[in-house]
């Protein structure tokens, strides 16, 4: 039978080294990813809405209209900041039905 070898060791240790750094990366981004969704699931039962891809794209929509009503009356536009805060407002209350 033949010794296990310099090249043979060094194999092994690259390898061990590389397995580690993967699992070490996937650990990272399963705990990641179960935080996104743990997020979303409280976010959308909190406010009563599906959790899908579109119910959350309308949301994050609504919140940015509302956002540009703050930002129209924070600038003095107060006709711009009504109509923003209405279409935000109508928005988010028919998701939220």
């Amino acid at each position: 039978m033949q010794e296990n070898g310099f090249f043979d060791r060094a194999g092994s240790t690259i390898g061990d080294v590389i397995r580690a750094v993967v699992e070490f990366l996937l650990g990272i981004f399963t705990n990641f990813f179960g935080a996104f969704g743990d997020f979303t699931d409280g976010l959308t039962r909190s406010l009563g809405i599906n959790d899908s891809f579109l119910s959350i794209a309308i949301l994050v929509i609504g919140l940015l209209v509302l956002w540009g009503g703050i930002k129209s009356f924070l600038r003095g536009s107060i006709l711009g900041g009504i109509v923003k805060t209405l279409i935000a407002l109508f928005i988010l209350s028919w998701l939220m039905m």
